[in-house]
């Protein structure tokens, strides 16, 4: 038997912090589209089971739009049981759930797949219960126990406001497989005696802190055998990447965009994409750069493209020292400033040399 485990959809997003409103309302659809892509792929390979594991959508009012299109894809697909706990971030935003639709409370909630001996049982972690549900939690070592929650695993930190999952309390449950959400990485690991437990990370990288292949997890039950395997799927419809071009040493704009260049042949990614180039290194205090000017190059090379500048200032003081011009005045005098530290004083310098020279500051 398969299952689908997903977590971290946070359908209808906002995503302004990177985009123009255009490409946020379509990256909105796209998630809303990949959502939909995945009840298909179930379909298409019959899976009868998917379970997701928190924040289907990313806010507890949700438009009109991302609630009908979930529940328009759960309930015309009746063959498929979908079970669903909320996360941190959603909630239950069905004015009245499909009938293939499974939900969770504050208390533990089982549910037995006919003729499978398999029990799938979760809890929706709050402030008054997250201390107390490891003791309320029985599982008969006969079944195939898959286990949901939605939290953070006490032995990572946590992102925010989300309950910890202490993990140490679930072992010797006769859990075998313990599907997680909120972690928007992949992350998997044992859970003696017999069982693991898996984060699927975000279907859909949203940020460039979630670079990298997303998807869900696979699972395949084997009842005779009593055994739970899984694999990762990805199933994102773009990737997010981030490249770090080490420019130090160069002089200009040009040599600037020829360094990038380079690296973004060497990293291969495709078109539809999202990059984010982080310019880094140390570069002469008298580098012209103009980083808007590296972005323009290429951003018509993928679906979004923008450029961090996070390089530091090198100043060779010595070649000043014997200069008799006004720039060498400026730059020996808050060499003596002892009360400024290396990178106050080189962007200072920076700001000066340009002022003086007739440059716009940067």
């Amino acid at each position: 038997m398969k299952m689908i485990h997903c977590a971290d959809l946070h359908l209808d997003s906002k995503l302004n912090a990177n985009l123009s409103k255009e490409k946020a309302r379509e990256r909105r659809t796209e998630l809303l589209d990949t959502f939909s892509r995945l009840v298909k792929y179930a379909s298409e390979n019959e899976i009868k089971t998917v379970l997701i594991a928190g924040d289907l959508f990313d806010k507890k009012t949700v438009s009109a739009t991302a609630r009908n299109t979930v529940y328009g894809m759960i309930s015309s697909n009746p063959e498929i049981i979908f079970y669903y706990l909320k996360g941190n971030h959603d909630d239950n935003a069905f004015f009245e759930a499909p009938e293939n639709l499974r939900l969770f409370g504050s208390e533990w909630t089982s549910y037995r797949l006919e003729d499978e001996g398999i029990v799938i049982t979760g809890v929706e972690l709050d402030d008054d219960n997250s201390s107390s549900v490891y003791g309320q939690l029985m599982l008969s070592p006969k079944d195939i126990n898959i286990v949901m929650l939605h939290g953070q695993l006490s032995d990572y930190a946590g992102r925010d406001r989300a309950e910890v999952i202490n993990l140490g309390e679930l072992k010797n449950k006769s859990i075998d497989y313990l599907a997680l959400g909120h972690v928007h990485e992949r992350k998997t690991g044992n859970l003696p005696p017999r069982g693991e437990y898996c984060y699927p990370g975000c279907l859909e990288g949203r940020g460039f802190d979630e670079c990298g292949e997303h998807g869900f997890e696979l699972l395949d039950i084997d009842v005779k055998e009593r055994t739970v395997s899984h694999k990762f799927i990805p199933f994102a419809k773009r990737r997010l990447h981030q490249v770090n071009v080490d420019v130090s040493g160069v002089m200009t704009t040009v040599e600037i965009a020829d360094a990038v260049s380079e690296a973004l042949e060497g990293a291969d990614i495709p078109a539809d994409d999202m990059v984010k180039i982080v310019l880094c290194g140390k570069v002469d205090v008298e580098c012209e750069k103009d980083p808007e000017q590296v972005r323009l190059r290429f951003e018509g090379d993928y679906y979004f493209l923008k450029v961090y500048d996070e390089t530091k200032l090198a100043v060779d003081y010595d070649s000043f020292l014997k200069d008799a011009s006004l720039k060498g005045e400026f730059v020996r005098i808050l060499k003596a400033d002892e009360s400024l530290d290396e990178e106050r004083r080189s962007a200072i310098v920076r700001c000066g040399i340009q002022a003086l020279s007739g440059e716009e500051w940067q």
